[in-house]
């Protein structure tokens, strides 16, 4: 686990591809735990350690996750999540090149739980919820592309769902249409940035993340423009 910010009030970690944020049926160790652990080893506190979940990252993704540390800042996170001002910004490798260098992607989503995946519609249809982000093409090897997108929006497989209706779906994501996995079993996809006002200290928190130590994040991420 990297601790990449830390106050009395919250803690930013970069979690890797295959980390679950919190505890599902699988009965593996989340995230979670594992920062109360480092909290509780950290400040020798006594008792249970207060961690408070405002988000979640799918399974395959890396990047960063935000927690409350206090009851204070949990509710606040909690709005502040809800209301779009916690600003998140995405890197993603995707094979194909877009057909526009940036853009706006504009569909209405429709979860199926049973699959556990989304399905992108160019129309409002029954049971689906408006789904927007802005990308941006910012890097480029031989055989991928990096795309930086931001959310505008936050639903279900959101990113992986809409670049893979635009004909561009992200490395190793079998689930919308990439030809191969990963051999670790992640996706190309990183949550880079996040950008908010501290919910108590009201100062601008603007933190990105590490790369992935995999070779082409590392080569591509190169590629870009400063």
């Amino acid at each position: 686990m990297k601790v990449v910010y830390e106050d009395n009030h919250l803690i930013i970690v970069y979690k890797e591809s295959g980390e679950i944020v919190q505890g599902d049926k699988t009965g593996d160790v989340p995230l979670s735990e594992t920062v109360k652990a480092y909290i509780k080893e950290k400040y020798h506190k006594p008792g249970n350690v207060f961690l408070g979940v405002v988000h979640r990252l799918d399974r395959p993704v890396a990047g960063l996750v935000v927690f409350a540390r206090t009851s204070k800042a949990l509710p606040r996170l909690n709005e502040m999540f809800r209301k779009g001002d916690i600003h998140k910004t995405y890197w993603a490798i995707t094979k194909n090149v877009p057909q526009l260098p940036m853009g706006t992607l504009r569909h209405w989503l429709v979860r199926n739980e049973k699959q556990n995946k989304s399905y992108a519609y160019d129309h409002e249809v029954p049971n689906s919820k408006l789904a927007e982000l802005n990308y941006q093409l910012i890097g480029q090897s031989d055989n991928y592309c990096l795309l930086e997108v931001q959310l505008l929006t936050g639903r279900h497989h959101q990113i992986r769902c809409q670049l893979a209706q635009m004909g561009c779906p992200i490395k190793g994501d079998l689930k919308y249409g990439a030809k191969r996995s990963n051999p670790d079993g992640s996706i190309s996809l990183l949550s880079h940035r996040v950008e908010f006002v501290h919910p108590v200290s009201k100062e601008l928190i603007k933190i990105e993340s590490p790369l992935p130590e995999e070779p082409l994040w590392q080569d591509i991420s190169e590629t870009v423009k400063k």
